[in-house]
């Protein structure tokens, strides 16, 4: 059966080749664990799986193919458009938006981007992960900074949307490394970003190097933290976070070893923007008070975001309530995402 993954406007019909064309195996990587997948991909299975999608009541001007999993254009040429072949028709047919396919920065060049303009590959994601060249090379990616840049400013040349995908907590990385990374990511102008924090895996490794001492995994808290800054920062500068958090499902909780996984990852760091937007607001208001007794407030948000702004399990209620302020948190549906209005009661 094929994974579809559904946001409210979007879809992705997931086809996972698991570390195929890798030409090594990076320090946190185990995409078997990852995609629950341990077969190649056959063609006649991207058939199957795309004649099943295309029966679900899905919109095809919203809904791309999707290969994930490994380096796709590093994989055998050949392999590489039979999969690409049994594709096309159904774009060719209106029954799908196009195709997305993820990859290193170093498998991009002039050629293959013409086979893949060809075959209707609308959209390439690149593992840039970080762009410090020391974390990428104790992380073992056999790539640099400079190959992101080149790779990315060359699939806009050749009309793909550029995606980038970042890791946070990576051994040899520090919060503001992660942050420098996000800062040249934004400077690429890509249309989509990907952030996952880092998870040690089984037979991996980061899993070594976690059992020896040399790598210590962030906390959850932590990268919270850091995430919701990195979060706000794309948001700033237009850029779409497409996924935030390793998603749940496949074997990724019976492989899990140590990292600040949780399967409402995203959730929980939105939350914190919430957090801390309506602490600045409300430090703004009453800077001057000096009267101790408890403010009540009530606290607007846009009407889909209100959970999200009361926190998991009522959890930024509760912090405000120490800070001296009881909070009735209601929703206004032409605020924007992050955007708070207080009413003193």
């Amino acid at each position: 059966m094929p994974l579809i993954n559904c946001t409210m406007k979007h879809s992705n019909i997931s086809l996972f080749v698991p570390h195929a064309g890798c030409p090594n195996q990076c320090s946190f990587c185990n995409q078997k664990t990852i995609s629950g997948r341990v077969k190649e991909l056959t063609k006649e299975e991207v058939k199957r799986t795309l004649e099943f999608a295309s029966n679900s009541k899905l919109s095809a001007e919203n809904t791309e193919i999707a290969f994930f999993g490994g380096s796709f254009t590093a994989i055998n040429r050949d392999y590489m458009i039979s999969l690409l072949e049994e594709a096309k028709p159904f774009i060719d047919n209106g029954l799908f938006s196009g195709i997305r396919i993820s990859t290193r920065p170093d498998s991009i060049d002039e050629e293959v981007l013409g086979i893949l303009k060809s075959y209707k590959v609308t959209a390439i994601e690149l593992g840039a992960q970080s762009t410090n060249d020391e974390v990428l090379l104790y992380n073992r990616r056999g790539h640099t900074k400079a190959d992101i840049i080149n790779a990315s400013l060359l699939i806009k040349k050749y009309g793909f949307s550029l995606g980038l995908q970042m890791m946070t907590g990576l051994y040899k990385s520090t919060r503001n490394r992660d942050i420098e990374t996000a800062r040249d990511l934004i400077k690429l102008k890509p249309d989509t970003v990907r952030i996952y924090p880092t998870i040690v895996l089984e037979n991996t490794h980061l899993a070594e190097l976690l059992n020896s001492g040399e790598y210590k995994s962030p906390t959850l808290e932590n990268t919270i933290s850091l995430c919701a800054e990195l979060l706000e920062m794309f948001y700033e500068n237009k850029i779409k976070v497409i996924r935030l958090g390793l998603h749940s499902g496949g074997n990724v909780e019976e492989g899990f070893l140590s990292g600040p996984y949780h399967p409402a990852f995203r959730e929980l760091c939105e939350s914190e923007i919430y957090l801390k937007n309506i602490r600045k607001k409300l430090f703004e208001i009453y800077k001057n008070e000096t009267n101790s007794d408890l403010k009540n407030v009530t606290i607007y948000v846009n009407e889909k975001e209100i959970s999200k702004a009361t926190g998991q399990k009522g959890k930024n209620k509760e912090s405000l309530l120490t800070d001296g302020f009881s909070v009735a948190i209601k929703g206004k549906p032409d605020l924007d995402i992050y955007e708070i209005l207080i009413e003193e009661n």
